[in-house]
């Protein structure tokens, strides 16, 4: 199913800023939709030939809906759509004609013309058209509640054709939580309540207040009953706010242990300001888990520096004992087991510092392979580059896969580039072309490349220095840092690793590592110095 977007774009000549702001409408009009016990359908004229096309749909979630089928790419024309020619033409909101039939659903029209104001505020041309249907198959005498949500919901229909709802959203705000039925509480234009729902009755309830609304002057009321002053402060001036015919940002409230969210809207059917619409949520179990979860996040953050430090101390012992050992052999097997722990050292270090069991893993991967370069027993200078992005790794992951390169970058670096006293390899018979490359010798390079595809992580460390041996096993030969790489690989990543020499020279060392379903697969694709 093609977007709203797609939709418009395709088949009307609509500009950018007028489907931005059929995005806000479809974003925030859950709240009409549910006020109005109706489905709303979002129209865009084609061609100017009194056709329309059906760009979205709500269906209400306090009342049975009228269509079975969804609207959306639906092109109609005719008679079907004369309501919602009038409310294009004219400006104003049809609600004249008798009820029509789906199918053995009766269902009222309504269509609502769609303005985007200008830049001086001033009301624009109708740019679409809200219909507004409601399916009659339930009707009764409405209750109490259901007359204001009623009342309430013509006064946004107005505003949206006056071009002034939805509001603009504030940033870091997703969704237009709370919702009608979490609760609504209505204000006239003093700020004094005249409706609220059993479920707002019920929130307030939780925060401390035990008495009927109706009457009260909420703004005050949220100054009393916010435990943090400064907290009350900000939530009764949003509501203030809205009686002006702003749209502040929502806001918590919280008091006794309980916390509500609050969401203020301006009620200025007409451009009058007639007053306020207040929607609130009961959040404390939500806020509760909330900082269940952070108290977890610190804890494990904790752990993970605590494991850090450790794993650092016990570098530093290794370290410490090496250098009190005589023997050449046993102090570079110390030395070695100091990088291999200092490697994975850097993985806490970098957990510590997250909110998840994740990791940005390039980072890392320039870390060990400068330390790589610093440590390694050569003469050589070897330069290093990634290309192409690990992304964010799982904890389990990129433990394993930090000593698998710090092991291949090392032996890369130390075993890959002849000395420079060693006899360089004999040249070419005369009668051999000289290739135009062998003019001058590469610079010695080791490049760490990454990809994923199909849910794998490809992995590469290539050289460009003097290959592997002839008789090199590449299944069993190898020093115990290939060993580790080996069993790290198949064992603990569950994975397949290829040692081969380059066509032009080199080696090349080809890893292939499953990722489990849901990995964050941030790749930027571009290459970098390590």
């Amino acid at each position: 199913m093609s977007t709203l977007r797609d939709l418009a774009e395709e088949h009307t000549a609509l500009r950018p800023a007028d489907i931005d702001h059929l995005h806000r409408i479809a974003g925030d009009w859950q709240l009409l939709s549910d006020l109005s016990f109706a489905d709303l359908l979002l129209w865009v004229p084609v061609d100017g030939d009194g056709t329309f096309l059906c760009v979205a749909q709500v269906r209400p979630t306090t009342a049975p809906t009228a269509y079975l089928d969804d609207q959306v790419g639906r092109i109609v024309g005719g008679a079907e759509v004369a309501h919602l020619e009038v409310a294009y033409r004219q400006g104003r909101i049809w609600r004249e004609g008798d009820p029509v039939w789906y199918g053995d659903v009766p269902a009222r029209h309504e269509a609502i013309p769609v303005r985007l104001r200008t830049g001086d505020g001033e009301a624009g041309e109708v740019i679409a058209v809200v219909g507004r249907d409601t399916n009659l198959s339930t009707a009764r005498t409405p209750s109490q509640l259901e007359l204001n949500y009623l009342t309430t919901a013509d006064d946004l229909a107005q505003m949206i054709a006056d071009g002034t709802f939805p509001p603009p959203r504030h940033p870091g705000e997703t969704t237009s939580a709370p919702r009608v039925g979490d609760g609504l509480v209505r204000l006239d234009a003093n700020g004094k309540v005249t409706y609220a729902s059993p479920n707002a009755q019920s929130a307030y309830r939780r925060l401390g207040y035990a008495s009927h609304l109706v009457g009260e002057d909420l703004a005050k009321l949220h100054r009393r009953l916010a435990s943090d002053p400064l907290e009350g402060t900000d939530a009764g001036n949003a509501v203030l706010a809205a009686l002006r015919g702003e749209a502040p940002p929502r806001r918590e409230i919280d008091a006794r242990g309980a916390t509500m969210l609050t969401r203020a809207l301006p009620l200025m059917p007409a451009g009058v300001p007639i007053g306020a619409l207040v929607l609130v949520r009961d959040i404390t179990e939500v806020r509760r888990r909330d900082r269940a979860l952070i108290t977890k996040d610190a804890t494990i953050r904790e752990i993970h520096h605590r494991v850090k430090n450790n794993l650092q101390t016990v570098a530093a012992l290794l370290r410490l004992q090496a250098r009190r050992v005589s023997m050449p052999e046993a102090r570079v097997a110390l030395e070695e087991s100091v990088r291999r722990v200092a490697s994975i050292a850097l993985v806490h270090e970098t957990l510590s510092m997250s909110s998840d069991e994740a990791v940005e893993f390039d980072g890392i991967v320039d870390r060990v392979a400068s330390a790589a370069t610093e440590v390694a027993a050569t003469e050589v200078t070897v330069g290093m580059r990634r290309r192409g992005s690990f992304g964010v790794l799982p904890a389990e992951i990129a433990t394993s896969l930090v000593m698998i390169l710090n092991e291949l970058l090392l032996n890369a670096v130390e075993h890959g580039f002849p000395p420079a006293d060693e006899e360089p390899p004999a040249p070419p018979p005369v009668d051999t072309p000289r290739p135009e490359a062998a003019v001058s010798a590469p610079r010695p390079e080791v490049v760490v490349s990454a990809h994923r595809a199909r849910k794998q992580l490809h992995v590469t460390v290539t050289d460009n220095g003097r290959g592997l041996p002839e008789q090199f096993d590449a299944e069993r030969g190898g020093n115990l840092g290939l060993q580790i790489v080996r069993a790290l690989v198949t064992g603990e990543l569950r994975g397949t690793i290829e040692l081969r020499n380059c066509a032009d020279g080199g080696t090349e060392a080809a890893i292939v590592v499953p990722l489990a379903r849901g990995t964050t697969d941030r790749l930027t694709g571009r290459a970098g110095p390590l």
